[in-house]
């Protein structure tokens, strides 16, 4: 098994990561990072994680500012649930292919075709889109958000079709509409490539995000036996943390974007962590750099601003994919 690259850190000044906490704590700003950021962006955040625990995070934080690293449609959701709290994004051009292969016009025409349908959006979506959402979903509890749709109701997932795949292969739910959208690093990490990886490496656990291009190739392996099941793992960014803890394998091909490695790699520093694909890097998420960071707690730059009307009509939704999966939440 051939090592995967690791990311080239920048040269960054002495006492960087110093300077940030303190002008956090003098803004009474709060520091959240995505699993994909860098790895010195990840460890300096006060939380790093996925985007239900960031949205969750974000929605009980006492802190009057929320510094997110990570891409637009995230500091959004966070300034939806946190009207009243300034959102700081250190690069407002972080962006994410994901969000933008749906616009509010296609969503409301797709309605218009199926009146009465409920509308499930997964979190990387833009506000105008989540507007227009009933239920949003993160990867980590799309199964169930779907679930708790009554199953006589149609279901408009967007915009992803592969994590839509998945939901509709597990739930076996016909009546459940999937929108033709992708992330460019994930529909990158192709079944080919999981295939010969996985030939190469017998021993090896897979973990794959259900956003990946290969994450049917994966079920497939696992349904022939060319992988035994067990070894076979769909799961979202922060199910990939729980399993890396439990798990007894001595190496493990993960499929995702490239930055989870690195909280992989702390949480079980004796398993041998290599990306199926190590070009699988998003160029949004690698756009907040240290210096923007710093930049933003210096000056307060780029704030995050939704449209109040919009914030409202989406708050629901959003609100509602943060219970369902929690204990006591909707099932």
């Amino acid at each position: 098994m051939t090592a995967s690259p690791t990311i080239a850190a920048p040269r960054l000044e002495p006492g960087w990561a110093d300077e940030v906490r303190a002008l956090a704590r003098r803004r009474d700003a709060v520091l959240l990072a995505h699993n994909y950021q860098l790895p010195e962006i990840q460890d300096v955040a006060d939380h790093t994680g996925d985007s239900l625990a960031l949205s969750r995070i974000a929605a009980e934080s006492t802190a009057s500012t929320i510094v997110f690293c990570g891409v637009h449609f995230m500091a959004e959701t966070a300034k939806i649930l946190a009207p009243d709290k300034t959102v700081l994004i250190p690069d407002a051009a972080a962006g994410c292919s994901l969000a933008d292969s749906i616009t509010v016009d296609q969503l409301r025409a797709w309605k218009s075709e199926h009146p009465g349908a409920v509308v499930v959006s997964y979190v990387n979506t833009t506000a105008a889109v989540k507007a227009e959402t009933d239920i949003c979903c993160t990867s980590s509890n799309a199964v169930e958000v779907v679930a708790s749709v009554p199953a006589g109701k149609e279901v408009l997932f967007l915009p992803d079709q592969f994590l839509g795949a998945h939901v509709r292969r597990v739930l076996e739910r016909e009546n459940m509409h999937v929108w033709a959208g992708e992330c460019h690093v994930h529909a990158g990490i192709n079944g080919a490539t999981l295939t010969a990886q996985a030939e190469a490496n017998p021993e090896a656990e897979l973990f794959v995000h259900p956003e990946c291009g290969c994450a049917t190739s994966a079920l497939y392996l696992a349904g022939t036996g060319a992988v035994p099941a067990d070894r076979v793992k769909i799961l979202s960014t922060g199910g990939m943390l729980d399993a890396a803890r439990e798990s007894h394998a001595s190496s493990v091909l993960v499929a995702t974007e490239v930055g989870m490695l690195h909280q992989l790699r702390k949480a079980a520093p004796e398993i041998d962590f290599r990306a199926v694909n190590d070009r699988a890097s998003c160029r949004y998420m690698k756009m907040i750099t240290p210096e923007k960071l710093l930049r933003a707690l210096r000056e307060g730059r780029d704030e995050v601003h939704v449209d109040p009307e919009l914030a409202a009509r989406g708050r629901a939704a959003v609100q509602r994919m943060i219970e369902i999966g929690q204990p006591g939440g909707a099932e």
